[in-house]
């Protein structure tokens, strides 16, 4: 042992560079290295390494093992503050017998029990069919298909089907069945193909015929034993054939007989009335005996035309309203909505904007509780009996499907002369179509000159009599003035233009225009004759006009103002501009300053300093408010409810306040009447007018209503201040047009076709509505043309044609260089006012005409002409009859050398007709 232990290990000498075990490892593409040790032993250093593969360009790891194993194995890697963005897996076990499951079969039939009708024992059991059976949503227009899902009850799903259009006559599920466009129908009996392709014999589908020598068939011989008579049967045998009945005989009764007489004409069908007018000029006497319960009664006495209304409301009948501005049309639609909620009903009021449909749920939430609002970015109370929306949002839930107009009794159009847009008049034509036929429709319009048209088109559509009440009666008188300015002389006069029975002053125009012109040149004198004159206004002058105005109308109680502004910068500058002026007292002033308070709360800490918030409510602590698109619509809603409780004595708002928002004014002021409409300037049309101008006068607590035009340049035209004031009001015109989201929604329910829809548009009313009259037309004239024959190629007629084709290029050049003349600067100057001009119309030939004025409407003008014409016919003639058609133009008549003259007396030596 101890020379054992006196051994010693031999000591080696050291291993070289190349022996020991270590090896290089390269981390990454940056140029760093890591020594590595190898296994102890090795006989070799192993090769260098590398976290790259050689011969490939650098790239990172893949990191999906990793975040597999960190994110969904460790949850707790995840951060606390986000966890919604957590996502974990469970792996399913198989079960392929759960492919197996398949949902309940809808049973197709019932049993109906059958019982004693005296006292009631049971009989037994009748089973009958179900004709609904499998109805969704998915697969379904009828209204009878199961309710769907509760959250798509509101909105309804863009999966799913609309409800079969009123008006459209829905197809029943045998018809569906036979019209399928898979099926086709097979004559089983002939035309049967025996040969198959490619094979030279086939199958013959004929019953074989026995021969004399082969088997007989049983089939044919039972045949032949029925056809056997066995003179069982009683009668007589038929009588031999009589000589008359022979062939000449036959032939020449034919020939003696006289033609029969041609069938007359069928008369007329008389024309489908759907719109039924109902007189409201005088008030329903018997009133309350025939409403003697009324659903909903109001504070005042009704006028007759909101009688008229209620009577048609509890017969249950459709209703078109047009009347003015202010004139009481919320009344109707709240008899409806009172009505509805007796009958347990739903009812949907549609507005064309969104101020309208806050107040409007403001109002009604205050009268009936029971209300919601829908629109683009507000839902409340959606489960309410009546729901206020814009149109946008009813017509997707009739194209998704909601189950809501299940329930629905009336629909309320407000302001639906907002077809007339161009834009969004479409969607109002869309939700009339597709409305299902057992809702009720009411329609509150502005007036109109072509209500009874549109009723008609309505009806039409729908199948259902619309009753048509129309009143120009407007209940608050207006007066209406120009103001030409802040002079001493004339900045506490008002010039009365038209008084309240509709005159219009002329003297009181022309008192404004000397009045204007002699501040014109007391402003030439003072600042030289070269220095701009009142035709442009700046911001002193625009400042001291709305001053002097103010003090004028403060004094004698003409508060409160809404002043029209056809810009949303000149309303926030004319609002600033009023720095010093104050409107309200104290007390008023803490009755504004706690509701601001109040209303602002609801906002974040942040956003109450915003600058428009801090800016609005120094505006309202004088009584001045600014109401426009750019305004945030908390403080419009603010605005709208402070100027109703009459806190707000000036209010400077655009065009869409007065788009139905019901709240009136003292006093409506115009700052211009020339608006920007999207393309050009223009003058405000009669119908905007109206219905900006029937802000003025409160009713109960005015006489008249005061309207006010300022003239801060030159007095406008009295001829476009007639036309503005008491001319027409624009007619209700379809602006249908195929929309890509209109198309794809009909194209998923294959019983709606965008035919049908085109069909049944406005635009396509006129057509369809005198589509016999012209098809009787075409046929007359095709007999006319007929009657004509063939002309000659010879003769008198052989410059027939040359001639026709020479008087059609003659007219087309002619209308071609008119046309360039009048687009031509030397031509618009000279067709000015008082030239005279040849007309030639298909009521005028070559009849001499005076211009009197010169409209620009867009790109295009107007040319208002007098036109010398015959004596028209006399009271009781054919007046609305249409001017007869021209006939063939003569030479002398494509030349201009023959002018109209009218018949009657004449210098001496003259003559009438045509010289």
């Amino acid at each position: 042992m101890g020379a054992l232990g006196g051994l010693r290990r031999p000591a080696l000498p050291p291993r070289g560079p190349l022996e020991l075990p270590l090896a290089l490892l390269e981390l990454g593409c940056a140029g760093r290295f890591e020594l590595l040790a190898g296994p102890p032993g090795a006989g070799q250093a192993p090769p260098p390494r590398a976290t790259l593969p050689r011969g490939l360009p650098p790239f990172a790891p893949p990191l999906v093992s990793e975040l597999e194993q960190q994110i969904l194995g460790s949850p707790e890697w995840l951060p606390p503050h986000q966890h919604e963005r957590a996502r974990r897996s469970w792996q399913r076990a198989p079960e392929p017998r759960a492919l197996f499951a398949l949902e309940p079969t809808p049973v197709p039939g019932g049993l109906r029990a059958e019982r004693d009708p005296r006292s009631g024992a049971l009989r037994g059991f009748t089973e009958e069919l179900l004709s609904d059976v499998g109805l969704s949503a998915k697969n379904s227009l009828s209204l009878r298909r199961p309710p769907g899902p509760p959250g798509q009850s509101l909105r309804g799903s863009a999966t799913n089907f609309p409800f079969w259009p009123g008006g459209l006559d829905e197809p029943s599920l045998e018809q569906i069945r036979s019209h399928e466009e898979e099926e086709e129908d097979v004559d089983f009996e002939s035309n049967l193909l025996m040969t198959p392709p490619g094979m030279k014999r086939g199958v013959d589908y004929k019953p074989p015929v026995a021969g004399a020598g082969g088997p007989l068939s049983l089939s044919s011989l039972l045949g032949t034993l029925d056809a056997f008579d066995l003179g069982g049967d009683e009668g007589s045998p038929p009588p031999p054939p009589r000589r008359a009945d022979s062939l000449e005989e036959l032939l020449l009764k034919e020939a003696v007989e006289p033609p029969p007489p041609p069938p007359a004409a069928p008369p007329d069908p008389p024309e489908e009335q759907w719109a039924v007018p109902v007189d409201a000029s005088t008030p329903v006497e018997d009133f309350q005996e025939r409403v003697p319960d009324p659903a909903f009664k109001w504070p005042f006495a009704p006028d007759p035309f909101q009688q008229q209304a209620v009577l048609c409301l509890e017969r249950g009948h459709s209703l078109l309203v047009a009347a003015h501005t202010s004139a009481g049309k919320t009344a109707v639609a709240e008899y409806a909505i009172a009505l509805a909620q007796r009958h347990m009903t739903r009812t949907i009021y549609t507005s064309p904007i969104k101020a309208l449909s806050n107040q409007k749920f403001r109002d009604f939430k205050a009268t009936f509780g029971d209300v919601g609002l829908l629109t683009g970015d507000v839902q409340l109370r959606p489960e309410a009996s009546c729901l206020i929306m814009t149109t946008e949002i009813l017509r997707s839930m009739l194209y998704n499907g909601s189950d809501i107009i299940r329930d629905l009794e009336w629909v309320i159009f407000d302001e639906v002369h907002y077809i007339n847009d161009a834009e969004r008049g479409v969607v109002w034509e869309e939700v009339l179509i597709m409305l299902p036929e057992h809702v009720k429709l009411i329609l509150l319009s502005a007036t109109v000159p072509n209500a009874l048209e549109f009723a008609q088109w309505v009806g039409r559509t729908k199948r259902r009599r619309l009753r048509v009440i129309s009143t120009r009666q407007r209940p608050v008188p207006l007066e209406h003035f120009l103001y030409t300015g802040n002079s001493p002389r004339t900045r506490h006069q008002l010039f009365l233009l038209l008084d309240a029975r509709g005159n219009f002053s002329t003297q009181g125009y022309y008192a404004a225009v000397e009045a204007k012109k002699e501040r014109t040149s007391k402003h030439a004198q003072t600042f030289g004759a070269k220095q701009p004159t009142m035709g442009g206004t700046g911001p002193g002058q625009d400042r001291g006009v709305w001053l002097a105005l103010l003090g004028l109308l403060r004094e004698p109680g003409q508060l409160p103002v809404v002043a029209f502004t056809f810009s949303r910068s000149r309303c926030d500058e004319h609002a600033d501009a009023l720095g010093t002026l104050d409107l309200v007292s104290s007390a008023e002033k803490g009755r504004i300053r706690l509701f601001f308070q109040r209303c602002v709360a609801r906002l974040r800490g942040s956003d109450r300093r915003l600058p428009q918030v801090l800016h609005m409510a120094e505006l309202l602590q004088r009584g001045i408010g600014v109401h426009h698109g750019g305004v945030l619509p908390l403080l419009k809603e603010v605005v709208e409810m402070l100027f109703s409780q009459g806190l707000v004595k000036v209010l400077f708002a655009t065009e869409t306040f007065a788009m139905g928002v019901n709240m009136p004014a003292r006093t409506v002021v115009f700052d211009s009447i020339r608006k920007h409409d999207g393309n050009n300037f223009r003058d405000l049309l009669p119908g905007e007018y109206v219905q900006m101008s029937g802000r003025a006068g409160r009713r109960g607590l005015d006489s008249t209503g005061t309207v006010i035009i300022l003239c801060k340049g030159p007095v406008p035209e009295m001829a476009d201040l007639h036309r503005m004031m008491l001319g027409r009001p624009t007619r209700l015109q379809s602006q249908f047009r195929l929309t890509y989201s209109m198309i794809l929604n009909l194209l998923r329910a294959q019983a709606l076709r965008v035919e049908d829809m085109m069909r049944r548009s406005f635009s396509e009313f006129p057509l369809r509505r005198d589509a016999r009259a012209q098809e009787r037309r075409v046929a007359e004239l095709r007999r006319a043309l007929a009657a004509l024959g063939e002309p000659e190629p010879g003769g008198a007629m052989a410059d027939l044609g040359p001639y026709h084709r020479a008087v059609q290029g003659l007219r087309q050049a002619r209308a071609l260089l008119q046309r360039r003349l009048a687009e031509s600067v030397a031509g618009l100057r000279a067709l000015a006012p008082g030239r005279v001009v040849v007309v030639c119309t298909p009521k005028h030939r070559n009849a001499l005409g005076l211009i009197l004025q010169v409209s620009p409407e867009g790109s295009s003008r107007t040319f208002t002409t007098l036109v010398l014409c015959e004596k028209p016919p006399e009271e009781g003639g054919r007046r609305g009859d249409p001017p007869n058609p021209p006939d063939v133009p003569y030479p002398e008549d494509l030349l201009l050398t023959r002018l109209f003259v009218p018949e009657g007396p004449h210098p001496p030596g003259g003559r009438g007709g045509p010289w």
